[in-house]
């Protein structure tokens, strides 16, 4: 089918992004901020379904980093075809918008926005030197957070919205390159970030916060990352598909 890189793999929806395209049939470069054993899970997860995968490093936000893992990839698996863009952080702690340090406004936004957008227009450059017969995509996973507030995480919202704008820049720019760019927009997923909140959420939840009346599911955001991937959506550019539930449907 393809080659994937999937940035944040080692768990959550990083993880099931990659053992989702496997399964499809795209070779796999799990990328990661360092070598773990649950990395290396991944890894042989998706060599048993059959395809090439490796394991690599990777500081997003770290932009002298990004050129070797690229090259480490493109020389284990192949010409690349397709990249997810789902490594993020979360706050350094929740609280209120008037007590966020520069220190704490830059850790989020120097890896959610500045480190993913570098990496999306290194990416975009190679992908534009060696044209391919696969449907070749960008997909970001950014947050429902791009239009809900959320007052006690202002930075965090602040780089996904960030993120969305450019989700659509880049999709503007490579249009008439044939390459796809897309926005996947998780809202409650049932991973190590929510985990903090879990009650909280669990409880807005059971009292209609959402019209689908359950966490999502990491699989949940892997099913549509793959849909956009095979180019499924034909005739679709820049386009953010809402995972949430419903959360962000206005209701009166």
């Amino acid at each position: 089918m393809g080659v994937a890189i999937v940035t944040g793999a080692q768990r959550g929806m990083g993880k099931a992004i990659a053992l989702a395209l496997a399964a499809e049939g795209y070779d796999i470069a799990a990328v990661d901020l360092e070598k773990t054993t649950s990395l290396d899970d991944v890894v042989k997860s998706c060599l048993a379904l059959g395809v090439k995968a490796v394991g690599l490093t990777c500081d997003i936000g770290n932009l002298s980093t990004h050129a070797q893992m690229l090259d480490d990839a493109e020389a284990a698996l192949g010409q690349l075809t397709t990249l997810v863009n789902n490594a993020g952080v979360s706050v350094k702690s929740r609280g209120d918008l008037l007590d966020v340090t520069p220190d704490a406004y830059d850790f989020v936004l120097d890896i959610n926005l500045r480190g993913t957008f570098f990496l999306t227009q290194a990416f975009a450059k190679r992908m534009r030197e060696t044209p391919t017969h696969c449907h070749r995509s960008i997909i970001t996973i950014t947050s429902s957070n791009v239009t809900a507030v959320s007052v006690n995480r202002g930075e965090y919202c602040m780089s996904k919205a960030g993120a969305s704008m450019m989700s659509k820049l880049f999709a503007a720019r490579l249009s008439d390159e044939d390459i796809g760019v897309y926005e996947i927009q998780p809202g409650v997923i049932d991973t190590d970030m929510v985990k903090p909140a879990l009650a909280k959420y669990e409880k807005l939840i059971s009292e209609g916060f959402t019209t689908i009346k359950r966490l999502g599911k990491p699989e949940d955001v892997a099913r549509i990352a793959v849909t956009l991937a095979n180019g499924l959506l034909p005739y679709t550019s820049g386009q953010a598909i809402q995972a949430d539930g419903g959360l962000t449907t206005v209701r009166y």
